[in-house]
């Protein structure tokens, strides 16, 4: 199973603490990140965080990382505005 997630991480140290609280609740787990590359706010810019493993619980992810106060929740399909180039 890959469950993909976005975030509002804005920088590696939160990252980091978010992958080592995931790899440590969740062991049996694959955990990956990327960053926004966009700049646009929350939710159409975002980080994604990927999950993989046999199996996965996506509410109990979801719940660990938004316990330590960020934002998450399943991508799914949007269409955001492009960045204004101004």
């Amino acid at each position: 199973m890959i469950e993909v997630f976005i975030t509002n991480l804005t920088n590696e140290f939160e990252a980091k603490k978010v992958f080592n609280l995931l790899t440590e609740a969740f062991p049996n787990l694959k955990v990956d990140y990327d960053f926004d590359e966009t700049g646009l706010p929350y939710p159409c810019g975002h980080t994604i965080i990927r999950v993989e493993g046999s199996y996965l619980n996506a509410a109990d992810i979801m719940k660990s990382i938004r316990q330590i106060g960020f934002q998450c929740e399943i991508l799914e399909d949007i269409i955001c505005p492009k960045k204004s180039k101004l």
